[in-house]
């Protein structure tokens, strides 16, 4: 169940994404800004039809690889089912539900039968083009169910609709708690979703009824904005305040390592309200910390109530919407006020609070295991890793199901508590994370599909047998660092340099994978950054190894979750063992099919055998394939 609803989150996050579109509009198009009322017009109509965006967005999300047949499927079905329920009962009205049920069905519905066949002379409705028909048929059922079932599910929501929004304080802590809570588990957009686009209703200027706290407050409703104006206060004062208090509290010799993160993400959340790098950074690290995180935003948002603080945003809380919407709000410049009390809060509990009890926030990591004496080396011996690693997790019979991706074993456990998390770690992994109940997640790099088909052929077999060759233990040695200057790595694509710490993964992003940079390219030739040769093109063509002539391995990783294209829209340019120089191309990507059918193309760049080398970014912005100076690794 929770796996299933992470995949609801998810997919809402595609839909969501036309809001800033649509707000913009609508602000812009208002009396006090351009004063054009088609533009605000236009942008109501995408707050007017979020149940269909939300069905189309869903079923794309749901549907194993984001076809547009899933997507049409999804919007004839919340069609159907709207229009059937209507003509039952024109008094019901489900609202976005419609759009998100009709969403989840049409894309388990393509899932299902996307390559069913029929005889010849039914061909033409095989495959695909069967998916929009069951989807149909589906929803008349439905339709007629809930068209005479559904005023029992409205009338609890409407009273728990009415109860939330008329709870004054109460209410909006709760709600604000909630949102910071559910974030770890992808669920805190199915939350949103709710309070958005669903809760309350407003009748405009014009007649029309509009619902959802962000639609009635761009639409002038003075009820509306509570539920909005308390995560101002959070994320352009309280999380980069929390960002000052780990960089104080980082040792001596790691300041200068995670400072430009600190100040990167901490940016970003009080001019963009983006505040995912943040919380990640200390999520897992320290649940501790993102508990009191949740609590605080509570906080907040009771004080912006309580000093009637009306206000809203179109993507989030940052510092673009403050600005935007500053003229249509109540009370805006008290949300500085409480902003800087929130800072102080959030700075003197996170500091004290790490300091106090050690919690590895970054810049405070225990030297790490795996260059302990007692730390091992399987040399590529996958067979070897993958009896270790099945050793340390209580062996086959405690994984009960085992899946990768790029960097990562996803694994759900029947006893995640039976498994020795040194041990892991000590066999090459370089972080585990604990997801829900039984989900557990292994980085081990990008050998990960190798270890992975090891590990199920012994799972198959159940064979636990230890390996001719044991590891062998690794000893401390000195060794010269290897350095690149600026001249010695080039951009290989042309786009938008970034930190990696503003990578939306949080394996690249908290470094579990190595040190290095990012690009949100716009080019489709990925080109080698550095003189050396190839050492794998992996199968799906989504990722290249690189290793320098002087030993440093650079790992190109083109997207996030690319590997599920599984090769559609890359070409390799290259193979296994050539030699190559800086320009030469690699790989070829069709750009507008990897950004239709993966969550990202940012393309991060990573130096994955460092040892006591650092990486350095001098550069940041939009730049061409092959320009100098943007890292140095000293």
């Amino acid at each position: 169940m929770l796996n299933f609803l992470q995949r609801i989150g998810k997919s809402l996050m595609f839909p969501i994404a036309t809001l800033p579109a649509a707000a913009l509009l609508v602000r812009l198009g208002m009396e006090d800004m351009l004063n054009i009322p088609f533009m605000t017009a236009a942008g109501n109509g995408i707050l007017g039809n979020l149940a269909l965006i939300f069905a189309i967005g869903i079923a794309m999300g749901f549907a194993k690889d984001g076809s547009g047949a899933a997507a049409l499927s999804g919007a004839i079905g919340y069609l159907v089912l709207n229009e059937g329920i209507s003509a039952i009962n024109e008094d019901v009205n489900m609202g976005v539900f419609a759009g998100v049920i009709a969403g989840v069905i049409a894309g388990v519905l393509y899932n299902r039968y996307n390559d069913v066949k029929f005889p010849d002379f039914l061909s033409f409705f095989g495959g695909k083009r069967f998916v929009p028909i069951i989807t149909s048929a589906a929803m008349v059922v439905l339709a007629f169910i809930l068209g005479y079932i559904w005023v029992y599910p409205q009338y609890v929501l409407n009273a728990t609709a009415d109860w939330i929004l008329n709870a004054g304080e109460l209410g909006v802590g709760v709600y604000g708690v909630l949102n910071r809570l559910l974030i770890p588990v992808g669920l805190h957009h199915v939350i949103n979703t709710l309070i958005w686009f669903d809760f309350g209703t407003f009748e405009t200027g014009s007649g029309e009824i509009v619902k959802g706290e962000i639609n009635r407050f761009l639409n002038g409703d003075p009820a509306a904005g509570h539920f909005l104006a308390g995560f101002f206060p959070i994320m352009m004062f309280g999380l980069p305040a929390a960002c000052l208090a780990m960089y104080a509290a980082a040792k001596k010799e790691r300041k200068a390592a995670v400072g430009g993160m600190f100040l990167s993400i901490g940016l970003t959340s009080f001019i963009t309200g983006v505040t995912e790098p943040i919380e990640f950074s200390f999520m897992f690290l320290s649940p501790l910390l993102y508990a009191v995180h949740a609590v605080l935003t509570g906080v907040a948002m009771v004080l912006a109530f309580m000093f009637d603080v009306r206000h809203g945003f179109g993507f989030s809380a940052g510092l673009i919407d403050y600005l935007l919407n500053f003229n249509i709000s109540e009370n805006p410049l008290m949300l500085i006020v409480i902003g800087l009390i929130m800072a102080a809060l959030y700075f003197v509990i996170f500091y004290f609070l790490i300091v106090k009890l050690n919690l590895k926030t970054p810049g405070r990591e225990d030297e790490d295991e795996l260059e302990s004496e007692d730390n091992t080396t399987l040399d590529g011996d996958y067979d070897a890793q993958a009896y270790h690693y099945l050793k340390a997790l209580g062996g086959p019979d405690n994984i009960k199901s085992l899946d990768y991706c790029t960097t990562r074993l996803r694994m759900q456990m029947e006893d995640r508590d039976d498994i020795d998390e040194k041990a892991i770690k000590q066999n090459g992994a370089r972080g585990v994370m604990r997801v829900g109940k039984s989900n557990l997640q292994v980085i081990v790099g990008t050998s990960v599909e190798f270890v992975a088909e090891a590990m199920r052929k012994r799972i198959d077999q159940n064979n636990m047998t230890a390996p001719d060759a044991e590891p062998t233990t690794n000893e401390t040695t000195t060794t010269e660092k290897r350095t690149v200057s600026k001249d010695g790595l080039v951009l290989p694509v042309t786009g938008n340099v970034m930190p990696l710490s503003e990578v939306p993964d949080q394996v690249f992003a908290q470094g579990m994978m190595g040190q290095g940079f990012a690009i949100d390219p716009t080019d489709g030739i990925i080109h080698s950054p550095v003189d050396g040769k190839v050492l794998n093109v992996f199968p799906t063509k989504h990722a290249v190894g690189l290793q320098m002539e002087n030993g440093l391995e650079v790992l190109i990783h083109i997207g996030l979750d690319t590997v599920k294209l599984e090769g559609k829209g890359f070409e390799s340019l290259v193979e296994d063992g050539q030699s190559v120089e800086k320009g030469t191309p690699l790989i070829q990507v069709d750009l507008d099919y990897v950004k239709d059918n993966a969550p990202s193309v940012v393309t991060p760049v990573i130096f994955t055998n460092l040892e006591s080398e650092q990486v350095h970014l001098h550069k940041e912005g939009k730049y061409d394939h092959g320009t100098t100076g943007i890292v140095t690794v000293e």
